[in-house]
């Protein structure tokens, strides 16, 4: 997937958008979180909203969601504005919260029955809702538990509920804030293939939240990066690391002196390097950005003002 370094990438699906954002803009009284965000979420893609404490993401999600209304900027969520929105619209919409404020008396079973119940009138030939509960118990490992009172679940059972809560309507859009907080790794493994079959067999469109890197490059087909009030990054993992950093970095020590060499193809330099001085080169290190290098670098350097894309010698420090 091509990519652009900034609001909009290149090459992407065509279409129209499932949710649409332009200039949007969100102030705190004196303090302006969100300046000017611009992106699309197509049909059937996982994108990863991603940035430091404080730039905005849930904001960001919020005013997606409806919950909250914005300051400024032009919204489209499924063709409506989020604002005034209506039930069917929030029918085809799936949330899952950071936390839930769940019913402790009642049991997971209950609650799915009580809850698909308002997604029945919102079926279409197309998407039959809701999804079937005992289906949706198995699908998040609640089958154990599922006649036992929330109370007594523990916090990682209940982030499987949180889940299975909002996708019991079966939705087209699903809003994931910080999903697999609080979950154990088999947990994570499962959500994790939660969410590919979501995207793939259901053409579900994804739009989640994570500070946990690793998953992030998992699950994401783009990623957006949010700093200093936009979007500073728009793009598959591999494809802003190699526009953040495209030359590999080749380290070596020959004769005690240390040497650096920038290329974007190291393994011919690298042969090169053996044939002209053989033995002599030591400490030989062909290295690339990860995702986490280029994201810290990026950050730092938009958060600082200079409003450019780092250098190879700045993602590398």
């Amino acid at each position: 997937m091509s990519t652009e370094i900034g609001s909009q990438a290149l090459g992407g699906p065509t279409g129209e958008p499932v949710v649409s954002v332009r200039g949007l803009q969100m102030t705190y009284g004196p303090r302006d979180v969100l300046t000017g965000v611009d992106f699309d979420v197509h049909a059937g893609e996982v994108v990863c909203l991603l940035g430091p404490n404080g730039a905005g993401k849930t904001t960001t999600i919020e005013i997606l969601e409806g919950f909250r209304l914005r300051s400024g900027g032009e919204v489209r969520v499924l063709g409506e504005d989020p604002a005034q929105a209506g039930d069917a619209w929030r029918a085809r919409v799936g949330v899952v919260l950071q936390s839930w404020r769940d019913h402790a008396r009642w049991t997971p079973r209950r609650l799915l029955e009580q809850l698909g119940g308002y997604f029945v009138a919102y079926s279409t030939p197309e998407r039959t809702r809701p999804y079937e509960v005992d289906w949706l118990l198995d699908t998040v490992g609640l089958v154990e538990h599922a006649d036992r009172k929330i109370g007594q679940l523990s916090g990682g059972q209940r982030r499987r509920l949180d889940v299975a809560v909002g996708i019991i309507g079966r939705p087209e859009l699903l809003f994931l804030d910080e999903p697999t907080a609080g979950f154990d790794p088999q947990a994570r493994r499962d959500f994790h293939d939660l969410v590919h079959r979501l995207s793939d067999l259901e053409g579900t469109s994804i739009l989640l939240t994570t500070h946990d890197l690793a998953e992030a490059e998992r699950l994401a087909d783009r990623m957006l990066i949010l700093a200093d009030g936009h979007i500073v990054a728009n793009g598959s993992a591999e494809a802003l690391t190699r526009q953040v950093a495209g030359n590999a970095e080749v380290r070596w020590t020959r004769k005690g002196e240390r040497f650096v060499h920038a290329t974007e193809d190291a393994t011919p330099f690298v042969r090169r390097l053996f044939e002209q001085h053989g033995e002599e080169i030591e400490d030989l290190e062909v290295r690339r950005a990860s995702l986490e290098d280029t994201y810290i670098a990026m950050v730092a350097t938009f958060e600082s003002g200079a409003r450019r894309t780092p250098t190879l010698a700045e993602v590398s420090r």
